[in-house]
């Protein structure tokens, strides 16, 4: 018979803790600290920015058209030329219009010679009636015919006026110095009254044509000047604008406002977004250096220290700059101090030592 031995549950423990290994414990490694300025965080009064955003347009914008009716004869403009005030542009045949100019000098002949042939018979029953030898009515009458040769005539002179300028226009010039941004006729189309010809913009003047929300039109004055800055175009940097034009009527469906802003300069093309900034009603906001700001990876940082003098990491708002201060939003508070500026990074407690 075999036998068995048992082990004292308090022995076994033992042998088990003899036998097993102790592993070292690990002590934490306090960061380093770093020095660096910290500065406060300023609350200040200051308007509230409102960003407005446009399109720049050209001063003068026309759409030519003629209404001489016939064939077009003559191009002599595309799209992207340069052309000066009275330049020819298109011509269109002439022998429409100017058969209905002929046809208005001879109408106004024909009343012209009525007219004399009235006024002579009129004085013949003038001096008849001095003599008692015609009735008044028939002095009458001769005035009347009188009277009505002399409206045909001026009827006459007012078609031939109309029939000249139509002639005029066979010839479409332009009416001021521009570029030709579209030209939509050619050779041999048919001209008609009412069809446009082309499309002209000034070469200079430009103004940035926004739309303001009823709300911030107040702030919008005339003659007031605006930064402009213009989405395709960094290098120009901040062009100078002044408030020339601001529609006194809203946008039913909008409700916005048309405002337009003269630029100091025309070396941009028509057709570009801009955009600028409206100081609005005074606020209280927080600010801090543009330094104190650290952009990486899609978040704006900024590090904070703490009451015991440990960096605290942030993510904050920003909103607009001025004078090398940028507000912030949110994730600071009117009375922390943060570092400034701020190259890195900086570990969630570590050490600030102030410079």
């Amino acid at each position: 018979m075999k036998k068995l031995w048992i082990v004292p549950a308090a022995a076994l423990a033992v042998l088990l803790v003899g036998c097993g290994h102790k592993e070292a414990a690990v002590e934490p490694v306090a960061p380093a600290p770093v020095q660096a300025t910290v500065v406060a965080v300023e609350a200040v009064e200051a308007p509230r920015l409102i960003e407005l955003q446009g399109v720049v347009m050209p001063e003068k914008e026309t759409y030519l058209s003629s209404r001489a009716m016939g064939p077009v004869v003559k191009v002599l403009a595309n799209a992207g030329d340069l052309v000066r005030k009275g330049d020819l542009l298109v011509e269109i045949q002439q022998d429409l219009s100017h058969g209905q100019l002929s046809q208005a000098k001879g109408g106004l002949a024909q009343a012209e010679a009525a007219l004399a042939l009235a006024s002579r018979n009129f004085e013949r029953f003038r001096k008849l009636h001095e003599k008692a030898a015609c009735s008044e009515l028939e002095l009458d009458m001769a005035r009347m015919q009188h009277e009505q040769a002399k409206g045909a005539v001026e009827q006459a002179k007012g078609a031939v006026a109309a029939a000249g300028s139509v002639a005029d226009e066979s010839a479409v010039r332009a009416p001021f110095d521009a570029v030709v941004v579209e030209r939509m006729v050619n050779l041999g189309d048919l001209s008609a009254p009412g069809r446009p010809i082309a499309r002209l913009q000034s070469r200079t003047g430009r103004r940035l044509q926004l739309t303001v929300r009823e709300t911030d039109a107040p702030f919008v004055k005339l003659g007031m000047s605006l930064p402009v800055t213009l989405d395709s175009r960094p290098d120009l940097g901040s062009i100078p604008g002044r408030v020339v034009e601001v529609v006194p009527a809203a946008d039913m469906a909008t409700h916005t406002f048309l405002v337009r802003v003269e630029l100091e300069t025309s070396d941009v093309m028509s057709g570009l977004s801009g955009r600028t900034v409206l100081p609005g009603a005074p606020r209280a906001s927080l600010t801090v250096p543009v330094e104190a700001v650290l952009r990486t990876g899609g978040l704006s940082l900024a590090v904070a220290v703490d009451a015991e003098g440990k960096a605290r990491t942030r993510a904050v708002t920003t909103g607009a700059q001025r004078d090398g201060r940028v507000e912030v939003l949110s994730g600071l508070a009117a009375d922390d101090r943060v570092v400034s500026p701020l190259v890195a990074p900086i570990a969630d407690g570590t050490p600030v030592q102030a410079n």
